[in-house]
């Protein structure tokens, strides 16, 4: 499990840089710290299906990317 939320955590960090959003700015759009971001990049911070919905559509992708 905890190589799911690491490769999970990646993908999130990759879009966000994508999009040219900052761990705050990316906190602002969900109402979350940017401490909290950054555990979800690391894959230290448990996220529920929800949440990663809310990151998708933050960052304008499809939540099933995070699984390809």
């Amino acid at each position: 499990m905890a190589e799911l939320k690491k490769q999970v955590g990646s993908l999130i960090k990759q879009a966000r840089k994508a999009k040219g959003f900052t761990q705050k700015e990316l906190g602002e759009k969900l109402g979350v710290g940017r401490v909290t971001i950054n555990g979800y990049e690391a894959g230290s911070q448990n996220l529920t299906l929800d949440t990663l919905q809310k990151i998708a559509e933050a960052l304008g992708i499809e939540p099933k990317s995070f699984f390809e």
